[in-house]
C-alpha cells in the first residue's frame, strides 16, 4: 500500500467519525440535559479531535503497512500525535472550566459555596495543565533515541533534569503547592474581604502562584500565595458577607453618652448602607484628658462596612462641632495663686 492510499484511508476514517461524532453531540444536546458541556465542548475541541484522528489514523495504517513511507514519517507522526492530543486535552480542560463557572451564580459575594469552587476550580485546572504539558513533552523526548533517558527523567521527575529544574524553579514550585494549600484549605476564596498587611480588599482572583488583591482605593495588590501559608491575615467574609465596622471618637469627660447614642441611632438608621442587623455604642477606653467612644454597626459587605463607618464619624464630629463643642478634647490646667 502506498503512503497516498494510506493518507485517503486516514482522511476517509476522520471524515466518517467526525461526522458521527457530530451527530451524537447534537442528539445528546438536543434533550438540552448535556447542552451546557457538550455543545461548547464540541465547537472548541473539533480542531484538535480532527488532527487527533487523523494522525491516529495515520500512524495505525503505518504499523500495519511498514512499507507505507520512511521511518522518519512514523517518529513525525508519533510527535505530532502526542502533541495533538495535548491539545486536545488542554482545550477539554479549559472548556470544562468555563462550563463549570457558567453553572454557578454569577453573583460570588453572597454564597460561600459559589466562592469557594471558583478559588478550588480554577487552580486545580493550572496544575492539571501543567502536568499534561510535563508528560507530554517527555513523551516526546522518548521517541528520539538520543534524548530518551532525558524523556524518562521529565516523566518520572528525577534525574539532572528533574534536580535542575527543582533548583531554578524552587521558589515557583513552592507558590504552586501553596497555591493549592490555599484553594482547599477552606480559608480563602474568591470574593472574600480580607485585610492584609494592615490593608483591607476584596480578593480578585486566587492563582497557583500569587493572589490578587483589589484595595479599597482600586489598587491592585498581587502577593506570593505563599505569603498567605507563612502569615496570619483577616478574613471578614469566611463564613458570610456581613461585616460590622467600627468607629472610635475620643470626646471630653463631661459628653453626655447617651445624647451621643440617641445621634448615632439616627445617623445609622438613616444610611442605607446599614443592612439593618446591628449598631451599638459603647464607651471602650479612657485617658487622663478624653474616653473613647466606639460604634459598631454592621453591613452587608466590607467597601459598604467602609462607607458606613466613615460617614457615621463625620456626622457625629459634625454633631460635636455644631450642637455640643465642649464634649471635644480638650487640655485642662489648675491654676494655683
Amino acid at each position: 500500500m502506498t503512503t497516498r492510499t494510506v493518507l485517503v484511508v486516514a482522511v476517509a476514517v476522520v471524515v466518517a467519525a467526525g461526522l458521527l461524532a457530530g451527530v451524537l453531540v447534537q442528539r445528546r444536546a438536543g434533550g438540552r440535559r448535556y447542552r451546557w458541556l457538550l455543545a461548547p465542548l464540541y465547537r472548541a475541541s473539533r480542531r484538535p479531535a480532527v488532527a487527533v484522528l487523523l494522525l491516529a489514523a495515520l500512524y495505525v495504517a503505518i504499523r500495519a503497512y511498514p512499507g507505507a513511507g520512511p521511518p522518519i514519517v512514523r517518529r513525525v507522526v508519533v510527535v505530532l500525535l502526542i502533541a495533538s492530543v495535548t491539545w486536545l486535552v488542554l482545550r477539554a480542560l479549559q472548556i470544562a472550566e468555563r462550563a463549570a463557572f457558567s453553572r454557578l451564580p454569577g453573583e460570588t459575594r453572597a454564597d460561600r459555596r459559589t466562592r469557594r469552587a471558583r478559588t478550588q476550580i480554577r487552580p486545580v485546572r493550572r496544575l492539571t495543565s501543567v502536568v499534561v504539558t510535563v508528560v507530554a513533552i517527555g513523551l516526546i523526548l522518548t521517541t528520539f533515541p538520543a534524548l530518551r533517558t532525558i524523556g524518562l527523567s521529565v516523566l518520572t521527575s528525577a534525574g539532572v533534569v528533574g534536580a535542575l529544574l527543582g533548583l531554578s524553579a524552587r521558589t515557583a514550585l513552592g507558590n504552586a503547592f501553596a497555591g493549592i494549600q490555599v484553594a482547599f484549605a477552606d480559608g480563602l476564596h474568591v470574593g472574600d474581604v480580607i485585610v492584609v498587611d494592615g490593608q483591607w480588599g476584596r480578593v480578585e482572583e486566587v492563582k497557583l502562584t500569587n493572589v490578587v488583591v483589589r484595595l479599597w482605593d482600586d489598587r491592585m495588590l498581587i502577593l506570593p500565595t505563599t505569603w498567605f501559608t507563612e502569615h496570619p491575615f483577616q478574613n471578614w467574609t469566611r463564613h458570610e458577607t456581613r461585616v460590622v465596622g467600627e468607629t472610635r471618637l475620643h470626646v471630653d469627660y463631661t459628653a453626655d453618652l447617651d445624647d451621643l447614642r440617641a445621634e448615632t441611632r439616627r445617623l445609622v438608621e438613616a444610611s442605607p448602607l446599614w443592612d439593618r442587623h446591628q449598631w451599638v455604642l459603647q464607651m471602650v477606653d479612657a485617658t487622663p484628658q478624653t474616653v473613647v467612644v466606639q460604634v459598631q454597626a454592621s453591613a452587608a459587605d466590607g467597601p459598604s462596612a467602609w462607607d458606613l463607618r466613615c460617614d457615621v464619624r463625620e456626622g457625629l464630629i459634625g454633631y460635636l462641632r455644631d450642637h455640643h463643642p465642649e464634649w471635644l478634647p480638650r487640655t485642662r490646667g489648675e491654676y494655683h495663686p
